[in-house]
């Protein structure tokens, strides 16, 4: 990977020399910045994606190069380089130049005022979707600070409603500033990615009193800015439309969509409250209770999108028993409804769901971002039409 370089009032540098980083998931930053400190003896904060050759962002890997600001001069001659920094309406705070030095100086501080000293950032991520740095004192980390771009401003306010109902299951916010950012405490525990079966029913189980608390209660999400996904036609036709030739069975699914939602809600399931993204890695497991994560694709929707987003991945057997314990607790609250057969008619619409939230992104971010995205609308296009095969 190569690092370009500007100075700290934002004037192009140069480039260092390529590096090798072991992490291959481009928005995971901790290991460049590590490494420009171990090579070259410079500190950096990584601003954003300028470019990504010979791999896909699922992948990983590849060529990537990332725009930098350095604090200080360079201490070794660096690369030429002609970095495009044109403005970008879409472009973060965080990725602006002065942009991240501004949103450590308000988390420190926010410490600071708490009463928590000498608290020192480092930089864990950064990509379109948020910018997150560790905050550390004598070594330990005390609190984590989030920051988002402006599609996303509703996280705060839904940290606050979901702490409201279940306080444990969600980070504690100690503060929230302007730009999107937020500071939590520091959750124990561990990153439940590749979490199996049991872990997961763990966090569905916590999940369900939540949206089970919301379901009636529409208006009061809508009025902290979640999004609304309540299931329309529009907006699955609209994403759909470009690739209706290119994609094989799309058109067809997409002309049955008005019999599959009439079916969906003849169901009787309720909207409420969606995580949006409710996979096991979106917890913190280990130390007691897991701890939700990761809060910006919260929407008003159906609740059969996130247990489907669960059970993603688990062997056939060990999702329907997830499945089932799911629809059990909605039958018990619910008694007429039919979650089962609502959570099988949801399958396509969930791979739907995707392509609409990926085409917002790439409608939202600036170009040099597109490559994190770029593949995900066909790909969730395809999905759907291969769940309902």
């Amino acid at each position: 990977m190569k690092l370009v370089l500007l100075d700290t009032l934002g004037v192009p540098l140069g480039a260092l020399p390529p590096f090798d980083v072991s992490v291959p998931w481009w928005p995971e930053v901790e290991e460049v910045v590590a490494g420009a400190r171990r090579r070259y003896g410079v500190e950096v904060q990584v601003l954003r994606l300028l470019s990504a050759a010979g791999a896909t962002a699922a992948t990983g890997g590849g060529t990537v190069t990332y725009l930098a600001q350095l604090a200080g001069s360079p201490p070794i001659p660096v690369e030429p380089a002609d970095p495009d920094l044109s403005p970008q309406p879409h472009r973060a705070p965080y990725a602006e130049p002065g942009g991240p030095a501004a949103s450590t100086r308000w988390a420190i501080g926010a410490l600071e005022a708490m009463g928590t000293a000498n608290a020192v950032a480092v930089q864990r991520k950064t990509w379109n979707l948020s910018a997150v740095w560790r905050l550390d004192v004598a070594g330990a980390p005390v609190a984590w600070l989030k920051q988002v771009p402006e599609f996303f401003a509703h996280e705060p306010a839904v940290l606050g409603l979901v702490a409201g109902v279940a306080p444990g299951l969600v980070p504690p916010l100690l503060a929230a500033g302007a730009q999107g950012r937020m500071l939590l405490a520091h959750v124990p525990g561990e990153d439940g990615f590749g979490a199996g079966a049991e872990v997961r029913g763990e966090i569905a189980a916590e999940w369900h009193p939540v949206q089970e608390h919301f379901a009636g209660r529409v208006e009061d999400l809508l009025a902290v800015g979640m999004p609304d996904a309540r299931l329309a036609v529009a907006p699955f036709a609209r994403v759909a439309a470009d690739h209706l030739d290119t994609v094989e069975g799309l058109r067809e699914l997409v002309d049955d969509l008005p019999r599959r939602l009439e079916q969906i809600a003849a169901c009787r399931m309720p909207d409420t409250i969606v995580h949006g993204d409710l996979h096991p890695g979106n917890a913190r497991i280990g130390a007691g209770p897991p701890v939700i994560m990761d809060w910006g694709d919260a929407t008003v929707g159906h609740p059969a999108d996130d247990i489907l987003r669960l059970t993603q991945g688990l062997p056939g057997s060990e999702a329907e028993s997830l499945t089932a314990a799911w629809a059990l607790r909605w039958r018990t609250v619910r008694p007429d409804s039919d979650p089962h057969l609502a959570a099988e008619l949801m399958r396509p619409i969930f791979h739907l769901r995707r392509a609409v939230i990926y085409a917002g992104f790439l409608a939202r971010i600036e170009p040099s971002e597109h490559p994190y995205h770029s593949a995900d609308v066909p790909e969730g296009l395809a999905a759907a039409v291969a769940a309902v095969r």
